[in-house]
């Protein structure tokens, strides 16, 4: 259950208070509603505040929310008292004061509306990510991978690295260590295969 009154002029500069109000003008039930509406060829739903008469159901006022700035605000010495931007059919507003009975049904009026900006919201950044989908489709920067003409292709090998115990200075090896390069390295300057070359002493002399 609620009641419309008429607001008299603003006394504080910081908001409206619900304490001022004296001449109620109506009473029946709020209905926080959605509807849906064309706009330019583009159907969308709106929300907004119906204020209905609870003998007849009709409609006494319409307050619509979606696309509207400040369109409910709260008083601010209560939590039941609400000021209400309604319009008429020829978009002319006026602005009236909207009081609950109960905190109970002023708190599910909040929530009704608080669930419709969300949902508004999530819809508009649905619609917003999805057109840059769209406008960004082919759009991948692809990058060449193929050899152009005279181009060349430089492959850099690892020099084939020596052993350990070469590569150690002299001072810091055992002396087996050192016997065994050495047996290694004159091995190396002598015939293929490992064998030793034929001494000349060994072949007879053909003069």
């Amino acid at each position: 259950n609620a009641h419309v009154f008429k607001l008299p002029p603003r006394q504080s500069g910081s908001g409206w208070r619900g304490a001022d109000w004296q001449e109620k003008v109506w009473q029946g039930t709020v209905k926080v509603v959605e509807r849906k509406r064309d706009r330019e060829g583009v159907e969308e739903e709106e929300t907004m505040i119906l204020l209905v008469d609870g003998t007849n159901s009709s409609i006494f006022a319409v307050c619509p929310v979606t696309g509207r700035h400040n369109p409910v605000e709260r008083c601010i010495d209560s939590s039941r008292y609400f000021v209400l931007r309604i319009e008429n059919g020829a978009g002319r507003a006026m602005f009236i004061g909207l009081a609950f009975n109960e905190r109970n049904d002023a708190f599910d009026f909040n929530i009704a509306l608080e669930d419709s900006r969300k949902e508004k919201e999530a819809e508009k950044n649905a619609r917003q990510a999805a057109f840059s989908r769209h406008n960004n489709t082919g759009k991948e920067t692809r990058v060449d991978y193929s050899i152009k003409a005279g181009q060349k292709i430089h492959i850099a090998l690892p020099k084939k690295s020596s052993t350990n115990e070469e590569r150690e200075s002299p001072e810091k090896l055992s002396a087996a260590a050192r016997r065994r390069a050495s047996r290694r390295k004159g091995t190396g300057s002598r015939g293929g295969a490992g064998m030793l070359a034929p001494s000349a002493r060994d072949t007879p002399s053909r003069i």
